[in-house]
């Protein structure tokens, strides 16, 4: 399990310690060999989103070690997101970039582009992610796609996340005091590598 965090912090390393870029994001790269994932951002500002804008962003990620990035989505619509997600993940492997889908609710497994993307993104709802999304991401492990968790922000939501079989997870957690909550994100990391959970 690989941990993104959204918040850059040079102190810290582990090697299953990775940072979250977010478009619109200024800060310099982190330094290192860290692996990386990119958001869209629509999430927080889901009308500022452009495929140009993004694939401004997306040219300045070293590819070596960027796990995917992914695609714009619509929060709690998958039939939305479907829609929109198409042409922007065909970009993002243009790019050169693995593209990730993000899986929200009202998923399903017959309608999602399947062949379009290379990662799965557990998004939506906090009911979704850990019922529906635990079958969203059955059908991606079937198919051989990198699984991966939105918004996990405590070791049981890690633990959660490596149990129905992501790769990887994000989140804010170092945000919020990164002198106390690094060190305790470290210890999660070990935790998780030493007694991983069976996935179900």
């Amino acid at each position: 399990m690989i941990y993104l965090s959204g918040k850059s912090n040079i102190h810290l390393r582990h090697p299953r310690l990775g940072f979250l870029l977010v478009l619109g994001d200024t800060r310099p790269l982190p330094n290192g060999h860290s692996p990386l994932a990119a958001d869209n951002g629509c999430f927080k500002r889901p009308h500022a989103y452009s495929d140009k804008a993004y694939a401004k962003f997306l040219a300045r990620l070293p590819r070596a070690r960027t796990l995917f990035a992914t695609a714009p989505d619509v929060l709690g619509d998958h039939h939305a997101t479907v829609e929109r997600a198409i042409p922007a993940l065909r970009m993002i492997r243009d790019l050169g970039i693995p593209a990730a889908f993000v899986a929200q609710d009202g998923w399903r497994d017959e309608s999602t582009p399947w062949d379009e993307f290379d990662a799965l993104f557990i998004g939506g709802s906090t009911e979704f992610k850990f019922r529906h999304g635990r079958d969203a991401v059955v059908a991606a492990n079937r198919r051989h796609k990198w699984c991966h968790m939105g918004r996990v922000n405590s070791l049981d939501r890690l633990r959660a996340a490596c149990g129905v079989g992501c790769h990887s997870a994000d989140g804010t957690f170092i945000a919020f005091g990164p002198n106390k909550n690094g060190p305790k994100l470290l210890r999660w990391l070990d935790s998780i590598t030493a007694q991983p959970e069976l996935s179900v």
